[in-house]
């Protein structure tokens, strides 16, 4: 299994989690405070919707490929590593209420992309004291967020 997430930065989560139930016509599959994640089969994605700031227009927090295994994690991020790009790899780290592997490259643009395997549930949205992952960024914040991605 493989799919496409698309990470959207939204400012009422209740109203985006109406707006997509009904565009999807599912649910979300995993709901937490200021999270919500749909697992959407036609067409394959993973819509991951975080609590941003109120007034605020949605923006896109990262985007990423949701995969079977951290073989395939690795694998993946081979390729732009081959090529020099510069990748960062995240094993067994907890971020949006999952433990997952995780590689990370950023485009031209500076949109970062994900690649990762969900391992087990978690409790928490991120455990880890050195990540941002999903954290609500503060307007100092906002720029290092940008560039770290989440979920």
């Amino acid at each position: 299994m493989s799919r496409v997430q698309l990470a959207l930065r939204v400012p009422g989560l209740d109203a985006s989690i109406a707006l997509h139930s009904k565009l999807f016509n599912t649910q979300p599959a995993k709901l937490r405070d200021g999270y919500a994640n749909f697992a959407i089969t036609r067409p394959p994605l993973k819509l991951v919707l975080v609590q941003g700031e109120a007034g605020q227009d949605t923006r896109m927090d990262h985007l990423g490929v949701e995969v079977a295994s951290s073989e395939d994690v690795h694998a993946a991020i081979a390729r732009p590593a081959d090529q020099g790009l510069d990748t960062t790899v995240e094993n067994d780290t907890t971020c949006c209420y999952v433990l997952q592997d995780k590689a990370w490259v950023h485009g031209p643009g500076q949109e970062p992309w994900e690649v990762y395997v969900v391992k087990a549930d978690a409790d928490s949205l991120a455990k880890q004291p050195q990540s941002l992952c999903c954290a609500s960024p503060s307007k100092s914040a906002e720029a290092e967020l940008s560039s770290s991605g989440c979920c």
